[in-house]
Formats: structure tokens, C-alpha cells, sequence
């Protein structure tokens, strides 16, 4: 907000424009006061991550649905069924080369609050320190956060709390001739305190500085998505969700005209080009079709660039996916005010499980539905949230994401039909999780909300009160997250089964996607099996969901292989060793006391797991 002068809790001056949201750097206080101020939402972020992991941050892994990190991971290439773990996967196990796999989780689960509140703060459009703390206290503690943290969804999250860079980097491009800078952006010119600075002038930054800059805005873009391009597909098609539309409609702030040539046309553009489709009424930066489908080409080619990791096995796997799955990942009420209520506080995630506790109540409900209204307007209807050169893309993005997941939720025939159409559209059967840019949107809102009041005791409040709805996301939710070791029978398959250089896949019974065993307080997980071994794990990726009005729903597996197993284990005792043996099944991983495989050699038991090697002969 230009010409606003800042509150008794203002902070360091955000810097130039390009930065997406902030205002041009106009000097304010330096040195340690200075460098705090610029760090404080970072170090809030990590406050936050500690209150929330708390036991979970103790030696051992923190294993809970999909959040399976396992002993000396193996870097394996994706299996046959869709690849959810690619890359991160990968990245995992090749940091675990250098440091203990446990290390590598915590650092990303901490990293996640870091990286949402700082960057939930560099978007705010406020030079006050108190707005953007606001901002970064809703986007690290929300209950969008905490459902999908305690669904074990760490990949998806590392894209959601990169989302906000995301956006910044995407909406620097919003001037004209792609600088980001106003043409009433301040030039530093290596000054010592006290001494002044030279606005630059309309037509200072000339045609090859402007063509520097854009070849240089992909690079920021892409350095930005690397969160998301590590979380893997979720993550990607999240963030996607707000760079296309944010980079599509970016502009400058209002009061703060683009750069423009001697001519006054853009210096990037050649000449002649006409100045079309200004908005009616813009005071900022001006938009035309040419330039945005250039940034959206641009946006969007890094991110199916960044998506290649995934998107090449996935466009060549056998995978197929289950319609019924939009009804089984639908949506949910989880506290008083419905499945809409649930979706506008940012919660609703399908399993009862991911709720956090007392989150359903009608004090804690009704406070987040007023947060969420106040913020909207804060986005919406405050001079800062309109002076956002993302407004516009946030909006449309968040949106689209509110959609989606109300079609899951009330309209699962159409999206059904789409799955069955192509199975393509299978990652639009959990709805819910394409929130996230609404909950950016309500973040960036409560910080323009605060900045509207100018008020520490406000701005104080505002940072508090996202905990205060939520105490019982402490401490790891308390109780749901902890860290545990995996018991010395495990590390010992592993290592057998790792060092056996004969070819042939690994199945894993029993037969069932998760399990929960009792050295892990009996939390649900997905088989640890299948991030073990260097060779193929055969399991069953079928899924079980209850139904809110009773009975469950099976959404068949993804993986084609899953039949052939299924039939061979159908087979009588002495057939079914074979017929494994003909599918290409070395080894079998069961339960201890389980005597299905009376023909199969026993490699190692223990008192929970037993490992069989098939005879080559059979």
C-alpha cells in the first residue's frame, strides 16, 4: 500500500517487487533488528513445526498411513501400478547415502512448516512485520495441514508449502516487458545508511536487460517448483493449479505502471505491437492476450518439464484406476456445519482417521469459519489484498480448487465418468486435497486483513489465534505421530533379501495394503515392504473404505499384476508355489506363523515376519 506509512510493528522492507506481492524497498530499519524481522516468519515456521511433531521428532521413523520411511532405503525405479513415489522416493533414498534415513524425514517434516510460513509471508502485500506473521501462523497451522500430515501425505505437503514461492515466482513476471520491477521500483545503488536512493525512470531498464529477465523468470520458476517436483505428482498438479492462472493473469500493483520504452510501449516488444484488452478501470500494470499466453506457455512448460519424473512412467504404466474411488475419496463432514463448512474452515479429508482431535466441535468450527470468512474479505476487500498482482490467478485457482472438491462431494457420477473415460483424471477422485491454493488464498487474506487494522495488539491475535482453533495438532496431534525404530527382524530380511544378486520379485502378505503392527502403537500404514527391497515387492494395492453411513467400498487396485496374484494364491497347496514361481516371485514375505507355503524354503523367521525363498525347480 504506497504512501501508507508503516505501523509501530513494522519490520524490514520486503524488497523489489518482483517478488510478487511486496512493495518496492523504500529504505526502514537495518542491521540485526532488520535481519530478525526477515527471518522471524522462517523461525515461527520452525516454532510451529516442533510444537507440532514434538514426540515425533525423537530417534526413529515416524510411520502412519503413507508416511512410511524405512531403514538404508534402496533407490529403485517405480513399479507397474501408478507411480505415487516418484521421485520422492528417490530423492530419499540417495540423501540417506550421506545421512541417516530418520534424519532425511525429519528434515522434510520440519522443512514443510518452514517453508509454508515463510513463504506465506514474503506473499502478503504488506511492509509490516505483524501482517505477514499472521499470514505465515495460518499457512503452517491450518487444518488442511494437519489432516493431510496425519494421512502421512509429507510428499503432497512439501509442494503446499512450497506453493506460496510458487506464486511468487509466477507472478514476478507481471510487468510488462517481464523485468518485475515498477517503473517506481527503487534502484539500490550500494548506499551506506543514511544516504538516499535514485527512482529509476520509465524506459531505464532497456530491451536486452528485459530479455535477460524473462530468460531468467523460467529458471525462478522452476527453482521455486522444486518442492512440488520432489513431493511428485500430487504436489504438482496442486502447485499447477495456481502458477498456470496466477502466471496467466499476474499484473503490477495499482499506482505502479510496467516499464515501458521511450515510446511508452513495452521495451521487450517489437514494435508496432499494439496495446489491447487493458482492463477497464486498471490503474496498474495493463494485461493483453499475447503476453499472458506467453507467461502461461512459459508456467506451463516448467511444469511439465518438472513433471517428467513421474509423468513418463505413468504415461507408460499399466495402471488402471477405479471410478469408484471418487466416491470413496469424497469428501466429508467433520464438524458441524456440513461437508461446505468442513471444505470452506479447509478440512473435509475423507478418512475419520486424519481428523484432528476436538476439530469437530462447535467453538472450534465456528471459530475457523469466521477466520475463513475474514480472510476471504481480507483478500477480496482491503486495498493490499487488491493491490496483489496474483489476486486474480490465487482467486481463479483457489476457486477451481473449492470446485473440484465439491464435485467429489456431490457429483461424484461426473467425475466417476471422467476416471472411466480416461484414467487420467484418477487424481481428481481425492478433491479435498486441491484446497491448498484456497488455503494460501486465506492466509495472504488474514495479512491483508491485519494490515487493514494497523495494529500490533490485532496483528498479535491474528498469529495467535490458528493455534489456539487447533491446540490439539501439538505434540503430534497428541499422540498420533511419534517415532518408533523397526525391530532388528526387519533390518535382517532386508539385508538378506538385498544382498541375494538372483533375479525374481519379493510378495507381500499378507495380502492387503497396510498394516498395523504392534511396535508402532498399531497405527495404520502402508506396507513398509514395498520401500524396502532393491528388487520388485508384489502387494495388493487394493483399498477398503468405510462409508459414512455404514458398510465398505473397495477400490480395486492399480496395479495388473494384482490379478495374476490373486489367482495364484487362489491355487491349492504345491499349484500355488508354482504358479508364483511362474509369475516371477523369488521370495515371499509373511507372517510368522503362517504355513501356507509348506513347499517353499525358510530363509529366516522371526517373531513377527517370515521370509520364504521359492525353489527355482518348481
Amino acid at each position: 500500500m504506497a504512501g501508507v506509512p508503516p505501523g509501530p510493528d513494522a519490520a524490514v522492507p520486503p524488497g523489489p517487487a518482483a517478488n510478487g506481492g511486496t512493495l518496492p524497498e523504500t529504505g526502514g530499519p537495518s542491521g540485526a533488528r532488520a535481519a530478525a524481522a526477515r527471518f522471524a516468519p522462517a523461525l515461527l515456521g520452525l516454532a510451529l513445526g516442533l510444537l507440532a511433531l514434538g514426540p515425533a521428532l525423537g530417534p526413529g521413523f515416524v510411520l502412519r498411513y503413507d508416511m512410511v520411511f524405512v531403514p538404508d532405503p534402496p533407490p529403485v525405479g517405480p513399479g507397474e501400478g501408478f507411480p505415487r513415489a516418484v521421485p520422492s522416493d528417490l530423492v530419499v533414498a540417495l540423501l540417506a547415502q550421506a545421512v541417516p534415513a530418520q534424519a532425511v524425514q525429519k528434515a522434510a517434516l520440519l522443512g514443510i512448516f518452514v517453508l509454508a510460513a515463510s513463504g506465506a509471508a514474503a506473499l502478503v502485500p504488506s511492509r509490516r512485520l505483524g501482517p505477514r506473521l499472521a499470514a505465515a501462523a495460518f499457512y503452517a497451522w491450518n487444518a488442511y495441514l494437519a489432516q493431510r500430515l496425519l494421512l502421512g501425505q509429507w510428499a503432497l505437503l512439501l509442494g503446499v508449502a512450497g506453493l506460496p514461492w510458487a506464486v511468487r515466482a509466477a507472478a514476478a513476471h507481471a510487468f510488462r516487458g517481464g523485468s518485475g520491477r515498477s517503473a517506481g521500483a527503487v534502484r539500490r545503488t550500494g548506499r551506506t545508511p543514511g544516504t538516499t536512493e535514485t527512482p529509476e525512470t520509465p524506459g531505464a531498464l532497456g530491451a536486452s536487460e528485459t530479455w535477460r529477465a524473462r530468460a531468467a523468470w523460467p529458471v525462478r520458476l522452476a527453482v521455486a517448483l522444486l518442492p512440488a517436483a520432489v513431493g511428485g505428482f500430487q504436489a504438482m498438479l496442486v502447485s499447477a493449479l495456481a502458477v498456470l492462472p496466477v502466471a496467466a493473469t499476474a499484473r503490477g500493483p495499482a499506482g505502479h505502471p510496467p516499464p515501458a520504452g521511450p515510446s511508452g510501449a513495452d521495451p521487450g516488444e517489437p514494435p508496432g505491437v499494439p496495446e489491447t484488452d487493458r482492463r477497464p478501470g486498471e490503474a496498474g500494470g495493463r494485461w493483453r492476450g499475447g503476453p499472458a499466453v506467453r507467461r502461461a506457455g512459459g508456467a506451463a512448460a516448467v511444469v511439465v518439464l518438472l513433471s517428467l519424473p513421474w509423468l513418463v512412467p505413468a504415461l507408460g504404466s499399466r495402471a488402471v484406476t477405479d471410478p469408484a474411488g471418487v466416491r470413496a475419496f469424497a469428501a466429508r463432514a467433520d464438524g458441524p456445519f456440513g461437508t461446505v463448512g468442513s471444505l470452506l474452515t479447509l478440512g473435509g479429508i475423507w478418512n475419520s482417521d486424519a481428523g484432528v482431535p476436538g476439530q469437530g466441535t462447535w467453538w472450534s468450527a465456528g471459530v475457523r469459519l469466521a477466520l475463513a470468512a475474514v480472510a476471504v474479505w481480507g483478500f477480496a476487500g482491503t486495498r493490499a489484498g487488491r493491490a496483489a498482482p496474483y489476486r486474480a490467478g490465487l482467486a481463479t485457482a483457489a476457486a477451481a480448487g473449492l470446485g473440484v472438491a465439491l464435485a467429489g462431494a456431490f457429483a461424484p457420477g461426473a467425475l466417476g465418468g471422467l476416471i472411466a473415460w480416461w484414467p487420467g483424471f484418477g487424481p481428481l477422485r481425492d478433491g479435498q486435497l486441491y484446497l491448498a491454493p484456497f488455503a494460501l488464498l486465506q492466509a495472504v487474506g488474514l495479512g491483508c486483513a491485519v494490515e487493514r487494522w494497523n495494529s500490533r495488539a490485532v496483528a498479535a491475535v491474528a498469529a495467535a489465534v490458528p493455534v489456539l482453533v487447533l491446540p490439539t495438532f501439538a505434540l503430534g496431534a497428541f499422540g498420533r505421530l511419534a517415532a518408533v525404530d523397526y525391530p532388528d527382524e526387519w533390518r535382517r530380511v532386508q539385508a538378506i533379501v538385498n544382498a541375494d544378486p538372483a533375479p525374481g520379485a519379493l510378495l507381500s502378505l499378507p495380502w492387503g495394503a497396510h498394516r498395523a503392527f504392534g511396535w508402532n502403537g498399531h497405527r495404520v500404514i502402508l506396507d513398509p515392504a514395498t520401500k524396502m527391497f532393491r528388487r520388485r515387492v508384489l502387494w495388493n494395492d487394493a483399498l477398503l473404505v468405510g462409508l459414512p453411513g455404514g458398510g465398505r467400498l473397495r477400490v480395486a487396485p492399480e496395479d495388473p499384476a494384482t490379478a495374476g496374484v490373486d489367482a495364484a494364491l487362489r491355487a491349492g497347496p504345491g499349484a500355488r508355489e508354482a504358479a508364483l514361481a511362474r509369475l516371477g516371485v523369488r521370495y515371499v514375505l509373511t507372517r510368522a506363523g503362517d504355513d501356507t507355503f509348506r513347499d517353499a524354503a525358510t530363509v529366516f523367521t522371526g517373531p513377527e515376519i517370515r521370509l520364504l525363498r521359492l525353489d527355482e525347480g518348481l
